[in-house]
């Protein structure tokens, strides 16, 4: 299910912005006491800002807003990032399917771009299962970086 964050989720976000695991492709985790004094009570209160509940509790992230820099400047951009023991069932593609079916119904015929390493095997994955094509890759932060763009669904009919 996807929701609003809400103040318990707090700690959910921090144990998801500290993991070694979720930083592998995002230039490392962030150390738990910044994220502790940092971290607003109700942390990513904001349109297009999704937490993903599995039975009451946070699992990741969705999120859709403007895209930043030179390559996607303006456009909408996905992002989700998820706690390791959420990995491998799914969860990912079906939250990233509601979020993007959310950005239909709010702003119809936009595109939506998504960047990732293409060293993170399972985002590439998730990028073609979402139905992302690739624009280019680059040199970023030290890594190779993929650039996708899906675009809109246009009704039939």
């Amino acid at each position: 299910m996807l929701r609003e964050p809400e103040a318990w989720d707090r700690a959910a976000f921090i144990e998801l912005l500290a993991s070694p695991e979720v930083g592998t492709y995002l230039g490392d985790p962030r150390p738990r006491d910044e994220l502790e004094r940092e971290l607003p009570d109700v942390p990513g209160r904001q349109s297009g800002h999704f937490v993903v509940d599995l039975g009451g509790a946070m699992i990741g992230q969705v999120i859709l807003r403007r895209a930043a820099g030179d390559r996607a400047a303006g456009v909408a951009e996905l992002g989700y990032l998820f706690l390791p023991e959420a990995w491998g069932f799914g969860y990912a593609a079906e939250a990233c399917i509601a979020a993007l079916g959310w950005l239909a119904e709010e702003l119809p015929g936009e595109p939506v771009v998504l960047f990732t390493q293409t060293a993170n095997a399972r985002s590439m994955r998730l990028a073609a299962k979402l139905g992302f094509t690739e624009v280019e890759r680059f040199e970023a932060w030290g890594a190779e970086q993929w650039l996708g763009m899906r675009s809109p669904v246009t009704p039939s009919g």
